[in-house]
């Protein structure tokens, strides 16, 4: 019979809360996940779970071996933080200087290792493995770790015929998932770009090339892109988030920084707007008599789910937490590094909804103020745990293969 952890998640909660309020209290920015991955080894090993290391220098894989052949399922959280000063006044708040928990990774890695738990405890059930992927640098764009993994090779001896990762959500409340099949997460590219001008006295501006005002127009220009370039029915956002430039009240600056986002969800809208980026900054620049320079760095892909392998996730949460539990969603052009390992095997990613209650309005992801109810952390223990023991047994029953990712 297919086993049930439905009520267990309940039954570990105080373990798995001790877990994430430690991980929370020691935040460990990308790549430097050197003691958040020995907590999760010492973790693995109390529970009787066999493990490898050091992929993308941090990365664990955990392997849980079933008792019966079958076929291989994988479950991913990331494990870094943010360079953010917390500002929440809880007992748990970090006690790292300028370093906080404020995607909520901390309570992805917990999770995972409740998880794990659940899972070991019933091996013997399973038809097949499942991996645990505890993953560095997932904030560390346009690089990220799920494909430095990947490189080093973290499914070399074990090969995934699904995966899948949960990110917390404070915009749906505790008890609700959201996924959905095609794309769930847009592709998300950083651009700098350097205006060069002429310096000068501010009271003669014929002898200069303002660069502020050269970056105005370059910036104004940039918004026409999302409007007057990109197919309405399409999504796109392009921001400016970061502006430097000018050294004093009276003097022309000769040079502004400008650095910022581009978001889209199919590769053809990022094609286009790249271009026209890489075309306007230079255009209008000459044009003024400036000199533009521009570092783009293409960052991750869009987080495109395989329809199946959503919909067996909304089917779980589901019958695990009754009709209500998986909503439909829309999707959000936030970038996503397991969109690298979307795009070798199929699998879903999908949102657990944490939302505080009484609170109306939430503090978001990565806001120093960030908080997430911790019964949330029941549902998505055992919501990861169940997933892969029925996508193992589906697997099995099916035969379903990897040419799902063809969907």
């Amino acid at each position: 019979m297919k086993p049930s952890v439905q009520g267990f998640g309940e039954k570990i909660f105080e373990e798995v809360l001790a877990l994430r309020r430690h991980f929370h209290q020691y935040p460990e920015l990308s790549g430097e996940e050197f003691e958040t991955a020995n907590k999760v080894k010492e973790t693995l090993e109390a529970y009787g779970i066999p493990y490898t290391d050091g992929y993308a220098k941090t990365g664990v894989l955990g392997v849980i071996e079933g008792g019966k052949p079958g076929k291989t399922v994988a479950l991913r959280a990331d494990m870094d933080a943010l360079p953010i000063e917390e500002q929440n006044d809880h007992p748990y708040v970090s006690k790292v200087k300028g370093k906080m928990h404020a995607c909520g990774h901390d309570a992805h890695t917990a999770m995972l290792l409740g998880a794990g738990k659940l899972l070991n405890d019933r091996k013997e059930d399973l038809p097949g493995k499942v991996l645990l992927v505890f993953q560095p640098s997932e904030e560390f764009t346009p690089r990220g770790g799920a494909e430095p993994m990947m490189e080093d090779g973290v499914f070399r001896e074990h090969e995934p015929d699904a995966i899948f990762a949960q990110h917390v959500w404070p915009d749906l409340p505790v008890g609700q998932i959201g996924t959905m099949g095609g794309s769930m997460m847009g592709a998300s590219d950083r651009f700098k770009v350097i205006i060069e001008g002429a310096g000068g006295h501010a009271s003669m501006p014929h002898q200069t090339v303002d660069a502020i005002i050269v970056a105005n127009s370059v910036i104004s220009s940039l918004q026409t892109i999302v409007s007057r370039n990109v197919n309405p029915i399409h999504s796109a956002v392009l921001t400016i988030g970061k502006i430097e430039g000018g050294s004093r009240y009276n003097v022309i600056a000769d040079k502004v920084v400008l650095e910022g986002t581009i978001r889209t969800y199919t590769q053809e809208t990022k094609n286009v707007v790249k271009e026209r980026f890489h075309d306007i900054v230079y255009g209008v620049s000459k044009t003024m008599g400036a000199h533009a320079t521009i570092q783009y760095f293409d960052g991750y892909p869009a987080t495109v789910n395989t329809p199946h392998w959503a919909e067996h996730v909304k089917k779980t949460a589901r019958q695990l937490y009754g009709d209500k539990a998986a909503p439909d969603v829309e999707p959000c052009l936030g970038g996503e590094d397991f969109s690298r390992f979307l795009l070798k095997y199929p699998g879903a990613y999908f949102w657990l909804g944490t939302a505080v209650p009484g609170v109306e309005k939430q503090n978001p992801l990565h806001d120093p103020k960030f908080k997430m109810d911790p019964k949330a952390l029941s549902y998505g223990t055992e919501l990861m745990a169940q997933v892969a023991i029925d996508a193992l047994f589906e697997l099995k029953d099916k035969k379903i293969t990897v040419n799902l990712r063809a969907e």
